[in-house]
């Protein structure tokens, strides 16, 4: 390319490399430096060390400035003085005099798919580049003309700091010296068709609060973590083997600031959320995405910045100190994440460089219409570099202890809720999205090799095989995977009048047939309280006595079957009202006693949970529950036992009327004396106080193809828990 084409590319931004023709280069007489600024009437160039100073010709109109430096032979530092159109001055170096930051080998395994740190090179990062404190920006981009880095300090002007191109790896760069933390910036970007918009920075780690949508440059904060000791017992044993009960929780919604209604900060949050979440016994909170979104109605599940903790609460270093602060608390953080899909917003990753770069082209794969938002391309080696880099991200950087992955199910097939003749079949002819499946197994595969005692966890709403078993079996290698078709068999099960719960009553019993498929974690989550389905104590039927003692024995017979438990915020107080993102939850509902008892049941619940192995030990082994009835369909009462690794077990009743049962019989494997360890119908949690005056000896009366039974008190819609005494 002679030296006129090039000239002319710059001066239209359309240059793919400028740093080959601007800065310092040696020419026939030596040395000459060009600098391209649009709107300076003067510069000059300066040596660092004495060597001179030089103004520069403007050569072009539009802003070209050159000179040779007479005497000179070999290039030198130095520094641009500046003199604006309006009298201005200022000195800065020329971005055009360092060389490239990111290595060969980086570049080379993000297009090879296998680059799970790139957050470590793309994005802002501030630093010393041989003594100069700048900023490094580079962003993928292969099909744009040209990328530029605008804000503030170049007056939003794309010509001005147009950034290199590092060969067939689409990655551009720039290191702009005197660019600080706290300044906004976005890429320009010209497409392969001309046209010019602005991109906020896919790997920006902090954002504009919304509505902005710019990028902040953040000076990666050093936070004095403490929390090494949490972290190392994470990693001790078999995360399969704890106990775990998780509170789901929307920061944006969980408590406000109450004369305002403002949301509260991540440090705000931090001491308060964690002295509940302690205080009831949960083992880990689970957060609805924290990653930066333009939409508060989204909750979050349309995410636009996938490395940066959302600007509502804070900067990135608070929810740092938020995390730590769980941590010092015993309390696991586990976070949402949104691999499958992302918004449409023009500032986002949709269409990011004038073609489909981070999605499908094609809308039959690339567009989710439900959502109405775009599909991620999992064939592509650089999506994949960029989604894996976001897990790792958020366990290296900000500790969390495990990602809940949404969506699962959309992105295992590929006729997702498509009508047929909308969807492209594999290359096999079916319905399987092979890329997907291969993203996943490397996404399990990266977060258990780098983070031990870290979890995954699917949320997939099919029969799909293996989510939960380890990929070299085949599997998909999540940690455990939400059970859906248990949610549902409930709360159909307990919105029925017991009237007719008989008809109903596999329902209750079904989900035994396949618990010990995966690693099922049994939730009740927030997408059951919301859109009109209700809150969980307004589905419940009967009078309000009835209500909350319905309430109660569903989460006793969620706590007391196989899996870990998931609740979500307001569901252990007895919210009345649905969950509205907008708003607090309705603590005032606190004060109340029938309120009271249902938060003291779900305290007793966790600390049966946590401290009886029987109740969490052997979550995923058939050896650690056995049915003792669940045919009494006239009554609505099953029973059945839980035991653990060694060998204590605890029997668990339920009487799913409100009719109570005197003398009604169960079977038990062993004789002795049966201490009642929990009794919903306690007075203590709201409730009748009809039980067993706290435990009842076995009778040797063989039951249930048992060799001895107890003779118990059934409470109306009641649960019972009983421990054989040593």
């Amino acid at each position: 390319m002679d030296t006129r084409e090039v000239r002319r590319r710059i001066l239209e931004g359309r240059h793919h490399d400028p740093f080959t023709y601007l800065g310092m280069h040696a020419c026939p007489d030596g040395v000459s430096v060009r600098v391209f600024h649009p709107w300076v009437t003067r510069v000059r160039v300066v040596g660092l060390y004495g060597e001179g100073a030089w103004d520069l010709e403007k050569q072009a109109p539009e802003g070209l400035f050159e000179s040779a430096i007479p005497g000179r032979r070999e290039a030198f530092g130095y520094t641009l003085e500046f003199t604006s159109a309006e009298g201005f001055r200022w000195t800065q170096r020329d971005p055009y005099s360092f060389l490239p930051v990111i290595g060969d080998f980086d570049l080379h395994l993000f297009n090879e798919g296998t680059n799970y740190q790139i957050y470590e090179k793309f994005g802002a990062h501030v630093m010393d580049l041989g003594g100069v404190r700048g900023t490094l920006f580079a962003v993928w981009a292969p099909n744009a003309q040209r990328v530029s880095v605008v804000g503030g300090f170049n007056r939003w002007d794309g010509r001005v700091h147009q950034m290199r191109c590092r060969g067939s790896s689409g990655v551009w760069e720039i290191f702009l010296p005197g660019v600080a933390p706290g300044d906004v910036y976005k890429y320009e970007i010209r497409g392969p068709g001309g046209e010019v918009f602005l991109k906020s920075d896919p790997c920006a780690f902090l954002c504009e609060k919304r509505p902005r949508t710019g990028s902040i440059v953040w000076g990666d904060a050093q936070f004095e973590w403490g929390d090494a000791d949490y972290l190392w017992r994470r990693g001790q044993g078999n995360v399969l083997h704890r106990p775990m009960s998780i509170y789901e929780v929307h920061l944006g919604s969980w408590a406000r600031v109450p004369a305002t209604g403002e949301m509260l900060s991540y440090r705000d949050l931090a001491h308060r959320l964690a002295a509940y979440v302690k205080d009831l016994g949960f083992t880990h909170i689970e957060l609805l995405p924290i990653a930066e979104h333009p939409l508060d109605e989204s909750w979050g599940y349309q995410v636009s910045g996938y490395f940066a903790p959302t600007s509502r609460f804070g900067p990135p270093e608070d929810f740092m100190y938020f995390v730590d602060c769980m941590h010092r608390h015993d309390i696991g953080v586990i976070v949402d994440w949104v691999p499958a899909h992302f918004p449409k917003d023009g500032h986002g990753l949709a269409w990011f460089d004038g073609t489909a770069l981070y999605e499908h082209g094609d809308p039959r794969q690339g567009e989710h219409r439900d959502w109405g938002t775009k599909v991620f391309n999992f064939g592509r080696n650089e999506v994949r570099s960029f989604l894996l880099s976001n897990a790792v991200f958020w366990l290296d950087r900000f500790h969390v202890d495990g990602l809940r992955v949404d969506a699962v199910a959309s992105m295992l097939y590929l006729d997702y809720s498509r009508p047929p003749r909308e969807w492209i079949p594999n290359k096999y002819g079916g319905r399987e999205n092979l890329d997907a499946i291969t993203f996943l197994a490397r996404l399990n595969e990266s977060v258990h090799g780098r983070f031990p005692g870290a979890v995954t966890i699917a949320e997939e709403s099919t029969a799909w095989p293996g989510v939960s078993r380890p990929t070299y079996l085949g599997g998909l290698g999540f940690t455990m995977k939400w059970n859906m078709g248990w949610m549902h068999d409930m709360l159909e099960f307990f919105s029925k009048d017991p009237l007719y719960r008989k008809y109903h009553h596999e329902f209750l019993t079904f989900a035994m047939l396949y618990a010990f498929h995966e690693n099922f974690i049994l939730p009740l989550s927030h997408d059951e309280v919301v859109h009109g389905k209700a809150a969980l104590l307004a589905k419940m039927p009967g009078d309000v006595w009835q209500k909350f003692a319905n309430l109660r024995l569903l989460l006793s017979y969620m706590y007391g079957q196989p899996g870990k438990k998931l609740l979500f915020q307001g569901g252990e107080f007895g919210q009345w009202s649905e969950w509205n993102s907008g708003a607090s939850l309705d603590w005032h509902l606190c004060a109340y006693a029938p309120h009271r008892g249902l938060t003291e049941l779900v305290r007793r619940l966790n600390q049966l949970h946590r401290e009886e192995p029987a109740f969490h030990d052997l979550d995923f082994d058939g050896a650690g529950f056995r049915w003792i009835d669940f045919g009494d369909t006239d009554n609505s009462v099953v029973s059945f036992l839980r035991s653990g690794r060694g060998g204590g077990f605890v029997l668990c009743a339920f009487n799913c009327t409100p009719v109570p049962r005197a003398d009604y019989r169960i079977g038990v494997p062993e004789e002795g004396w049966y201490r009642e360890i929990l009794n919903s119908d306690s007075e203590i949690y709201g409730g009748s106080n009809l039980g067993n005056a706290g435990g009842v000896r076995s009778e040797p009366i063989p039951w249930h193809n048992q060799p001895h039974s107890l003779r118990l008190t059934l409470p109306p819609l009641g649960a019972l828990y009983l421990k054989l005494e040593a």
